[in-house]
Formats: C-alpha cells, structure tokens, sequence
C-alpha cells in the first residue's frame, strides 16, 4: 500500500513537471556529452539575437537529438528596469510547463513591453486564461524569487561580462562564450567537440 502511495505520488510530480524536452529550463538529456549553461536576459537586445538566430536552431539540432543539454539561467542586469520581473515570470512559467513559450515571447515582443513596462500582458498572451492566471499567482511566490536569486548568484560565480554568455562544458573542460555567436559557428565548434 504503502508503495502503491509512493509510486503514484512519483507519477504525480514527473507529470506536473513537463517535459525537459518541451518545456522546461532545463532541455534535453541530462547524459548529453555536451551541457550548455546560458545566462540571459530577457532585455538585453543581445540576448534576443542569440535566442532567435542561434538558440532556436541549437534546440533542433543538438539538444533534441541528444547532443547537448541545455540549462537555461536567468541572469537580469540592472541596468534593465523589467529584466528581474521578465525573469521571475519565465520561472514561474517553468513551474507550469511553458517556460519555452513564455521565453519565445518574451524575447518575440521585448521592444514593446520594455518601452510599455507591462511585461506580464506579454508573458500572459500566449497562455489560456487559466494558466495566465496560474503565472500571475507563480510569479511572485518567494520560491521564484530564490530561483531567480540562484540563477544570478551562479552567473556571478562564472565572473560573467554580460549577457548572453554560454558556459559550454564537456568532461571537466568549460569554455565561457560570451555575446552573440553565430549559429554556425556554433555548431562548428560543438561539432569538434563531439569527435
């Protein structure tokens, strides 16, 4: 009984959680010869160019096919007046299983809601009313916060010039790549390091 309890909580969680594959901060296969740590924020007009030109086709490529695991870190600058609220909602997002979704658009509609300052109308658009309002309740919970507060203490602990910056890791070897990098180079370099 009491493992029947157990097991059923287990299916629980793993179901509540999303898929790392789909949707979560973290992409991909844990066992991956490649990790990849990107810090970003969602203000930061660097950080959209890397997402879009580079990020995307990275997913595809590496981390759906079980090259690379992706662990994506929030890293707000203050020097963004909404990077910190951006962030705390892509976590909360995580929580229900949209943290892609809400970071594709985020990115999608920066110029709008930096300038407008309302960036949870963006983050809400692209979910259904009842998980908008799961979002709007996530977002300010303490545990967001401290994931946030985690993400920025792990980035300073990297000594990050800015953002984006990518920690690429294979074995024991780390290779810091900061600012925009073209997708092509990219996948050149990963490509080395997976011979």
């Amino acid at each position: 009984m009491i493992r029947a309890a157990l097991l059923g909580s287990l299916f629980i969680a793993l179901a509540s959680a999303g898929s790392p594959a789909t949707g979560g901060k973290a992409l991909g296969n844990p066992q991956a010869p490649i990790r990849i740590d990107l810090y970003s924020d969602y203000q930061c007009p660097s950080c959209k160019a890397l997402h879009e030109g580079t990020i995307k086709p990275l997913i595809k490529d590496y981390v759906e096919t079980g090259k690379v695991y992706l662990v994506h870190r929030e890293f707000p600058l203050q020097v963004h007046a909404h990077a910190r609220e951006a962030a705390c909602l892509a976590c909360a997002a995580d929580k229900i299983g949209k943290y892609q979704l809400v970071g594709d658009q985020l990115f999608r509609t920066q110029e709008i809601w930096e300038k407008d300052g309302n960036v949870i109308a963006a983050a809400c658009s692209v979910l259904s009313a009842d998980d908008a309002g799961k979002l709007r309740a996530l977002a300010i919970a303490p545990e967001i916060m401290t994931t946030v507060n985690s993400d920025i203490k792990a980035g300073q602990g990297e000594s990050l010039g800015g953002t984006p910056t990518m920690i690429i890791t294979k074995l024991i070897r780390r290779y810091p790549v900061p600012g925009v990098v073209s997708y092509p180079v990219l996948s050149r370099f990963l490509d080395s390091l997976l011979q």
